[in-house]
C-alpha cells in the first residue's frame, strides 16, 4: 500500500509523460513522499508569458520553441516570465533572453562556480502510480553511460543512473553530488540500499578520477535491529547519516517506527557515529501538509522541529542538517499572506530561531524542496524563507541541496538562486540582508562553501573535480551543443 490512496491518485500524472519541456517547471512537481498541489492561476500566467516570449524570440533566431527552451536564453526567458507575473525578484539582463550570445556569455562565466549538491536521488525504475520504488537491479548492474547524448528522447527504461548523470553532471553546473535514499518498513521499497549507494559512489568516483559523489547511510532508530544495521552501514564508510523522524515516509499509513532526534535510543546511534568519525546527521523534516495532522496523528509530532534543539545541545560534536529546512508545505500564496501578517513561516521560522533561543551553533538548513517548490509557485515566499534562514542560522549554515532529479536537472534551481534577491521592502521590514550577486560571498557559501566545510573537503579535492574526466566530458558536451531534456520525473496534479 503506497502513500497515495485511491482518492489521492485521482488527477496525478507522471511528470515526464505530461509536463511541457520548459526550462523551469510551470507547476509543482512532487516525489511520492507528498502530494503536489495543482497549477495555480499565477503559474498559468507565468506559463503563458513564457510561451509568448519564446514565440516572439525563437523564430527570429531560427529556433523551434523547444530548442529555444534548451538554451541559456530560454532559461533567462523563464525567469523573465516569473518576474512578469510576480514582480522583479530575479536579476535578468535586458539582452539575455533576446540575445543568445549574451546569455551564453553569462552562463560560461558562472559555469566554474563550485557547487556541492548534497541532496540528490536516482530515478526509480517504475514511474507509474503502481507502487513505490522497486530497484530490480543493483546499482552496479544497472550501468551508466557518461557519453549519454540527447540525440533523441529518453525512454522510461533509460531513466536510471545514466540519465541522472546527464541531468546532474552534464546539464547542470553541479561539481559534487551526494546520493541519498529513503527508508521504508517494506524492505523492497527503499529508494536505494546503503550498500547500493556505497557501490554507486565507488563506481562514479572511479570513473571520474576524483571525489564527485558522496553518500548517506540511512538510519532507522526504533526499528528492530537498527543498531546492527547502523554498524553494517558504518562499515561502508558513508559521508553522513540520514533519517526520517516519521519513520516510513513512503507508507505513512503503515509506519510503525517514528523516532525523535533527542531520544535515548537515537543517542546510541549518535555515539556510534562519533566513534566512527561521522560528523553530519541529516534529518528529513517538514513537507507535511496540514491534512496529514489528522490523517496520521501518530506521526505528526515527529515531523516538527521540537526535537532538534536538545539533540544539538547534547551533541555539539555533531552537525544536524535539517532537510527541506523543515518547511511545512502549505499553499504558497496562503503561506506568504501569513508571513506578511505574522512574520513567520511554519516550522522554517522555528528552525531559524533555534540558535538564538538555545545557544547552539551546530544546526544547519538544507534547502531541498523548500527552494524548488516555492521558487516557481511564490518566489516572494522563497525569498522570505531565505531571508529568515540566513538571518537566524547564518549564511554559513544554509546548505545547497536540490532533491534532484525529481524536478529534473538542478540547473534551473541553480539559476534561481543565482538570480534571486530579497525585495528591498521585505529586507527593511524584517531585517534581512541582501543575498547579493550570483557569485558573491553569500551565494558561494550556500552553493558550495558550507557543504565543503561540513564534509571536510580538502582544497586539492575541490580542485580535482574541476579538471577530471567528467569535466572533460562536459566540456565536449557543451562544445557540441548542449541539449538539456527539460524533463521532470515526479508527479503533477491536474485540475
Amino acid at each position: 500500500m503506497a502513500l497515495f490512496g485511491e482518492s489521492d491518485r485521482t488527477g496525478l500524472t507522471p511528470a515526464e509523460e505530461a509536463e511541457p519541456r520548459t526550462p523551469l517547471p510551470v507547476r509543482m512537481v512532487a516525489s511520492e513522499e507528498y502530494l503536489p498541489i495543482p497549477q495555480t492561476a499565477r503559474q498559468r500566467e507565468t506559463e503563458a508569458r513564457l510561451y509568448a516570449l519564446a514565440d516572439g524570440i525563437a523564430p527570429k533566431l531560427g529556433l523551434t520553441r523547444r530548442r529555444f527552451f534548451q538554451t541559456s536564453a530560454g532559461m533567462a526567458a523563464g525567469f523573465a516570465a516569473l518576474n512578469g507575473t510576480f514582480g522583479d525578484l530575479f536579476e535578468i539582463g535586458r539582452a539575455e533572453a533576446q540575445t543568445p550570445e549574451a546569455a551564453d556569455e553569462r552562463a560560461k562565466a558562472l559555469s566554474g562556480q563550485f557547487i556541492m549538491d548534497m541532496h540528490t536521488h536516482f530515478l526509480r525504475d517504475d514511474t507509474k502510480l503502481t507502487g513505490f520504488v522497486k530497484m530490480r537491479e543493483g546499482v552496479a548492474a544497472q550501468g551508466w553511460n557518461p557519453q549519454l547524448s540527447a540525440a533523441g528522447p529518453q525512454t522510461l527504461e533509460s531513466l536510471k543512473f545514466g540519465n541522472y548523470f546527464k541531468e546532474v553532471f552534464l546539464d547542470s553546473d553541479t561539481k559534487i553530488a551526494l546520493i541519498s535514499s529513503a527508508p521504508s518498513d517494506i524492505p523492497d521499497d527503499w529508494f536505494l540500499t546503503n550498500a547500493q549507494m556505497a557501490k554507486a559512489r565507488e563506481t562514479v568516483n572511479g570513473q571520474a578520477g576524483s571525489k564527485r559523489m558522496m553518500t548517506h547511510a540511512i538510519i532507522t532508530p526504533e526499528a528492530p535491529g537498527w543498531l546492527d544495521a547502523l554498524d553494517a552501514a558504518i562499515a561502508l564508510k558513508p559521508d553522513s547519516l540520514k533519517g526520517y523522524t516519521v519513520g516510513d515516509n513512503t507508507h505513512k499509513e503503515l509506519a510503525r517506527y517514528p523516532w525523535r532526534m533527542d531520544s535515548e535510543e537515537t543517542y546510541k546511534g549518535y555515539e556510534r557515529a562519533v566513534k566512527a568519525g561521522i560528523r553530519n546527521i541529516c534529518v528529513h523534516k517538514g513537507l507535511w501538509g496540514r491534512a496529514l495532522d489528522t490523517r496520521f496523528p501518530h506521526l505528526a509530532a515527529h515531523a516538527r522541529v521540537a526535537d532538534i534543539a536538545r539533540a544539538a545541545k547534547d551533541w555539539p560534536q555533531l552537525n544536524f542538517i535539517i532537510y527541506h529546512a523543515a518547511y511545512r508545505l502549505d499553499d504558497p500564496d496562503w503561506a506568504l499572506a501569513e508571513f506578511h501578517k505574522t512574520g513567520r513561516v511554519d516550522w522554517v521560522t522555528d528552525l531559524a530561531e533555534i540558535p538564538a533561543k538555545h545557544g547552539v551553533t551546530n544546526v544547519y538548513a538544507d534547502l531541498g524542496q523548500i527552494f524548488a517548490q516555492t521558487l516557481v509557485a511564490q518566489p516572494a515566499l522563497c525569498a522570505a524563507m531565505m531571508g529568515q534562514l540566513v538571518k537566524g542560522l547564518g549564511a554559513d549554515h544554509v546548505c545547497w541541496g536540490t532533491d534532484a532529479v525529481w524536478t529534473g536537472s538542478p540547473q534551473w534551481q541553480i539559476e534561481g538562486l543565482r538570480r534571486l534577491e530579497i525585495p528591498e521592502d521585505m529586507r527593511k521590514t524584517h531585517g534581512f540582508a541582501e543575498l547579493g550577486p550570483a557569485d558573491g560571498p553569500v551565494k558561494n557559501a550556500i552553493f558550495g562553501g558550507n557543504n565543503a566545510r561540513l564534509y571536510g573537503l580538502e582544497q586539492a579535492e575541490a580542485d580535482a573535480v574541476m579538471a577530471d574526466r567528467f569535466a572533460a566530458l562536459r566540456s565536449d558536451y557543451l562544445a557540441a551543443g548542449a541539449s538539456p531534456s527539460n524533463r521532470r520525473y515526479g508527479y503533477v496534479q491536474r485540475g
